[in-house]
């Protein structure tokens, strides 16, 4: 007799069939990181080609295109071909050239978390669900993609630091080993948060160290970015934007000298068309060099050798090239250069300008649809508003500027960039002294403006009561203190000269009155009105129009909710 054993599929297969779509997340980001890689050997053989002095043959061009793509994640690396025979660094990687790796990524990655469906969502945190007549391959989980993608990403990103070791830019072990990851795991995470449709669980849970009063800053309750964080992002734009103004000036200014430099450093036409595409890739990079001088600290142009607008000592042996012609001639600065302090006084008055407007829920043309008249924060959070927005632009900034910078090679050349820390510090100094009195100005002044509830809410909603109509502390269960903690928000209806209808949000957790309605996933909040009159409702899926039931007697007291 023989027994016929069961042969066991093999291991590939077991984990396959335990975590379905963890094949296509490695296929997926190991193809993200080969294309990449492909653009670059492609733009470099090419400069190769059509190079009339080629110094090496096609494996140096691929060398090389290896060794810049690992420097646009951030690697430092390691020229060894020096005059003085020593290793010199180089680490600064060209910003723009970071922008192709991380959108092949990030759309391998939300590709496979979606099944091939092209998109996660409408981008209201509901998944749109797509039904297919013939089933195909189960999709990943949230956490396989993004483990996946990543983990097949660096594989490549590996074989790539190994094959340009053999070349004359060799990647620094250390940088590659900590930057390229990093990068691997932001762009994958991001995918994968864009295929799940950009839900605001994921942020709720990341805040949820937080404190309360803090979290509301930087996120809604409906997952919408807070009033903090609307005003980082257009402060951050206008340094930046300000910044690439400031060096784009300075580079017409001196036009002549940026000529001189493109064509002094090569003949022939395909090397300047390759200077042309570096300086090109080193524009984001000039932004944050331009915001940096303009909020004081400057930027270095090696060691001992500050640019500000205060005094310019620019190196006496620097490289020429066009983008470096922008630099102020050397010597005392003069009112043309004090000027560039305006950037950072716009960029406060944006902040603020952006808190006030939070801050006052009653603004006619607000910047958020379904807001209308209601409660005005307190001063006090008004202005921790403007100090949180404050603090995450001078990090963003800060850490943009630790990205900008890096060596440039040995001793004096081994500091060239802005100064991260200084750059932080200048940024939060700006911010805080303009930021903070714009909001509370602002606010102040569109305190003043009819039909915005302000600080006299608490005795308006005692005549309500002394008339027969319940105050809203009946309503919330909480007294008129609680507002700068608890805010409700105002649904406008159709007719403005109608009452308005306070809204309340849903989550029981984070906030102590909402209440869920009988369908949750329909409507995922209760609208109560702020004077407890019966209303008659009218649903659409559009814009709700609440329509009072002026027939009906009015209650002496708040009508007790329905539901849970």
């Amino acid at each position: 007799m023989t027994a016929r054993r069961r042969s066991s599929p093999p291991p590939l297969s077991r984990l396959r069939d335990r975590s379905p779509g963890l094949a296509d997340a490695l296929v997926g980001g190991a193809v993200a990181a080969g294309l990449g890689l492909a653009a670059f050997a492609v733009l470099a053989v090419m400069l190769w080609i059509t190079s009339p002095y080629p110094d090496s043959g096609p494996g140096g061009a691929l060398h090389v295109a290896a060794a810049l793509w690992l420097l646009a994640h951030g690697a430092e690396l390691v020229r060894t071909d020096t005059l003085s025979g020593a290793p010199a660094p180089v680490g600064v990687p060209p910003l723009l050239l970071l922008a192709l790796p991380v959108w092949l990524l990030h759309r391998a990655a939300r590709d496979t978390a979606d099944g091939g469906g092209g998109g996660g969502g409408d981008g209201s945190g509901e998944r749109t669900e797509v039904v297919d007549v013939v089933a195909g391959p189960p999709a990943a989980s949230a956490g396989t993609a993004w483990a996946g993608a990543a983990l097949g990403y660096v594989t490549v990103a590996a074989l790539a630091a190994l094959y340009a070791a053999g070349g004359p830019l060799r990647p620094s072990w250390v940088s590659a080993g900590v930057c390229v990851p990093l990068v691997a795991v932001v762009a994958a995470g991001a995918g994968v948060w864009s295929a799940r449709g950009r839900p605001g669980g994921p942020l709720r849970r990341l805040l949820g160290v937080l404190p309360v009063g803090l979290r509301r800053l930087i996120l809604d309750p409906d997952g919408r970015p807070g009033a903090a964080t609307r005003a980082v992002a257009a402060g951050l734009a206008v340094l930046l934007g300000g910044g690439a103004l400031l060096m784009a000036l300075s580079l017409v200014g001196h036009g002549a000298v940026a000529q001189r430099a493109l064509l002094g450093l090569t003949e022939g036409w395909s090397g300047r068309f390759a200077v042309l595409l570096l300086c090109a890739a080193l524009v984001p990079n000039a932004a944050v060099w331009g915001a940096a001088y303009a909020l004081g600290p400057g930027f270095a142009l090696g060691t001992g050798h500050v640019v500000s607008p205060l005094s310019s000592a620019p190196a006496p042996f620097l490289p020429s090239f066009p983008l470096l012609a922008a630099v102020p001639e050397a010597g005392e600065g003069r009112p043309v250069h004090w000027m560039a302090g305006v950037v950072p006084v716009i960029a406060g008055v944006l902040v603020g300008r952006i808190v006030a407007q939070g801050a006052v829920a009653g603004e006619r043309g607000g910047t958020r649809p379904g807001r209308g008249r209601g409660v005005v924060w307190s001063a006090g959070r008004t202005a921790r508003a403007a100090g949180v927005a404050a603090v995450l632009c001078a990090a963003l900034l800060a850490g943009l500027a630790a990205l900008a910078g890096g060596p440039l090679g040995g001793a004096g050349l081994a500091c060239f960039g802005p100064v991260w820390w200084q750059v932080g510090t200048a940024a939060l100094t700006w911010l805080l002294l303009v930021a903070v009195p714009t909001a509370l100005a602002v606010r102040a002044w569109r305190c003043r403006m009819p039909g915005v509830e302000g600080p006299g809410a608490a005795e308006a909603g005692a005549s309500r009561a002394s008339h027969g109509a319940a105050p809203r502390d009946a309503l919330y269960g909480h007294g008129a203190q609680d507002d700068t903690e608890y805010e409700p928000y105002v649904f406008l209806p159709a007719d403005p000269a109608r009452e308005p209808y306070v809204f309340l949000p849903a989550d029981p957790a984070r906030e102590p009155y909402g209440s869920l309605s009988a369908d949750s996933a329909r409507e995922p909040y209760r609208s109560l009105p702020a004077d407890p009159a019966p209303q008659s409702y009218d649903a659409s899926p559009g814009i709700r129009e609440h329509r009072r039931n002026d027939s009906a007697p009015r209650p002496a007291t708040a009508p007790e909710p329905d539901g849970p």
